[in-house]
């Protein structure tokens, strides 16, 4: 079982302008860096929650469909199914229609329920199901949570400040802004 990232989101949880405000900038000397930062503790706060913030496309690879037919998906919050294949014996995907899935997308994780009765065994024992699916809050910060945004710009003003320098470890209120968040192991 393993999860790719198929297409990262569109924008960060924090535009340049805002982080450049947050950490009281007024110059453009930094912005390549700052842009970079951004997107690292965006994955941070992600790694720490196993939720996306804002929307993007994972694969998730199986040998086999579960027994239950319940099929429980990282990072949350789940959205939809975009894509789903069976791979036959010789390797060739046959399509699923995604419409086929019910989708918890309140659980986290989120759970795909697979009517097992009307999906075709894989004829590969190695990877012989991918899905895709969207996860994430949404398509802009505005829906992601104001915790997980104020992590964000914790780390961003931790890493800004200490650059150059030895890791220090998290800024101490990262632990209780992302903590309500976290998603427990299936």
């Amino acid at each position: 079982m393993s999860s790719m990232l198929l297409a990262g989101p569109a924008s960060e949880p924090l535009t340049l302008a805002e982080a450049k405000a947050y950490l009281r900038l007024d110059h453009d000397d930094d912005d390549a860096l700052i842009a970079a930062l951004i997107t690292s503790a965006r994955r941070l706060v992600e790694t720490a929650t196993r939720r996306a913030l804002i929307a993007q496309t994972w694969r998730l690879v199986r040998d086999a469909w579960p027994a239950g037919g319940r099929l429980k998906v990282l990072p949350a919050p789940l959205r939809t199914v975009v894509a789903a294949r069976v791979f036959d014996a010789d390797g060739m995907p046959r399509p699923i229609d995604p419409s086929a899935f019910s989708l918890d997308v309140a659980a986290a994780p989120g759970v795909i329920s697979v009517p097992l009765h009307a999906v075709p065994a894989p004829g590969l024992r190695i990877a012989g199901i991918a899905i895709d699916v969207s996860v994430g809050y949404g398509e802009d910060a505005a829906e992601v949570p104001a915790p997980l945004v104020q992590a964000v710009r914790l780390w961003l003003a931790h890493f800004y400040e200490h650059r150059g320098t030895e890791p220090v470890g998290a800024p101490p209120a990262v632990a209780a802004l992302v903590s309500p968040f976290r998603v427990l192991a299936p």
